[in-house]
């Protein structure tokens, strides 16, 4: 805006007042001219303020807008005096109809009706507020879950003068984490499918050589019982006899021809014979049901010594009777730990080690076991003289589901699940190639107190 510089007034022309009045009139003018130019740098100013202002009006109403979160800004007493879009979004309401009534009457339900008005008798609240959970009514008048962070709204000199209600509605957040959690107990139910069908498989490789180990004790059960029962016959038709009152030559005859004394003499053995067998099989079976049950968790003190000695044993019995294992336990050296666990490690590493070094037709399978107990720690390293690790298979070895074995041979879980279990037992299992050839697991796990100097 220009404003035009206003007309200077006649001036009285005495004679005897010229040079004074010429002067003051001058000092007038100059005065006239400081003030106009105030008045429109003034001016200026206003304009530029008025323009900050509308700008920064323009710029919170922008925000407001942009704002996902719902926003009301009430008096003291609970009464909207600004809101946002998203707020008459979601109870489905123009913002002029908010404006000027009570936060309460947008509540869903008496709960959420108490716990506002609990916020708004707060007599002092900290400056950082608080969080309340409420459901406000939506345009269909069904209740949204909404978490309002509440603070209060201070004036210049710091006095309370209203609040501050920001929240989220958390119907669809919470629907989400209700999937999410329900996808999450899904996966621990595969995954400990997935564990226990693993060992499954691993006990399935065993069952050749399992139904050979259950047959001798058996076979030799079923012969003395059969055994038994012709001896059962004969002592019957001698007792007969005896009860029938048969002279004493003709019974001595029954005897010799019945064998009765031989059969007394062989009843013994006989007996310790086929409980030997029949307590064979018990433990067999009681092995066979120690790894195949699921695991519980239940820990306890493990030689490992005995752990590698039985799965180098059932490896050998189900699928690698060939199997040239070097293997000398040493000393006992203890851990804790799960045996059934710690025995399905080996097992794989063991069951490993064969199919690598059974590929090769010119070398006979071998695997070289060894291994030392520290004043902290464990270490049993598993040698194999098969091809060894391709190097873009090293940084893969314990993927889940990867595997290079054909198709129906292997599940890629294995090695997987044993770096899993030796981790959870506070212990850490390696891949690499050896210098010599071959592939070279080598597997740590902490020690308690009172083990041997040596593993083997």
């Amino acid at each position: 805006m220009t404003r035009s510089k206003p007309a200077l007034p006649e001036r009285p022309m005495g004679p005897d007042q010229a040079l004074v009045d010429e002067s003051t009139w001058l000092d007038v003018i100059h005065k006239m001219d400081e003030v106009y130019s105030q008045l429109v740098a003034d001016e200026i100013e206003l304009e530029r303020k008025n323009t900050e202002l509308e700008q920064s009006q323009q710029f919170i109403i922008s925000l407001l807008t942009a704002m996902s979160d719902v926003l009301a800004a009430c008096s003291e007493s609970g009464v909207i005096e600004q809101t946002n879009a998203a707020l008459g979004e979601l109870v489905g309401q123009p913002e002029s109809r908010l404006h000027g009534s009570a936060l309460t009457a947008w509540m869903a339900d008496d709960v959420s009706v108490a716990r506002l008005r609990q916020v708004l008798a707060t007599p002092a609240m900290q400056r950082g507020g608080t969080v309340i959970e409420v459901e406000l009514r939506d345009a269909q008048g069904q209740g949204v879950p909404v978490d309002f962070n509440v603070t209060p709204r201070l004036d210049a000199s710091g006095q309370r003068v209203g609040w501050v209600f920001v929240g989220r509605p958390m119907g669809e957040i919470k629907r989400a984490y209700h999937q999410l959690r329900e996808a999450h107990e899904a996966l621990k139910r595969t995954q400990q499918q997935l564990v226990h069908s693993e060992k499954m498989a691993s006990l399935g490789r065993l069952v050749a050589g399992v139904a050979h180990e259950l047959n001798n004790p058996i076979s030799f059960v079923l012969g003395n019982v059969h055994a038994l029962q012709r001896y059962t016959e004969r002592l019957r038709s001698y007792l007969g006899a005896v009860h029938a009152g048969t002279p004493a030559a003709q019974l001595a005859a029954w005897r010799v021809k019945l064998r009765i004394d031989p059969v007394l003499a062989d009843l013994p053995s006989l007996m310790e014979g086929t409980l030997e067998g029949a307590q064979r099989t018990a433990d067999i079976v009681q092995g066979l049901k120690r790894f195949s049950a699921m695991d519980r968790g239940e820990r306890g003190r493990v030689d490992l010594n005995e752990v590698v000695e039985r799965a180098i044993h059932w490896v050998r019995k189900g699928t690698a009777p060939g199997f040239e294992v070097r293997w000398a336990p040493g000393p006992p050296c203890t851990v804790l730990g799960s045996a059934g666990q710690l025995l399905q490690v080996m097992m794989n590493l063991i069951q490993n080690a064969w199919d690598a070094a059974s590929g090769r037709p010119d070398v006979t399978p071998s695997l070289w076991i060894t291994g030392a107990c520290a004043s902290d720690h464990t270490r049993l390293t598993f040698r194999d003289n098969g091809p060894g690790i391709a190097s873009e298979h090293l940084s893969r070895l314990f993927d889940p589901f990867f595997t290079t074995k054909p198709v129906g041979q292997g599940t890629g879980l294995g090695l997987s699940i044993s770096y899993g279990i030796i981790e959870q037992h506070g212990g850490q299992l390696t891949g690499a190639n050896h210098p010599d050839g071959g592939a070279v697991f080598t597997l740590t796990l902490p020690r308690t107190e009172g083990s041997g100097s040596a593993v083997g």
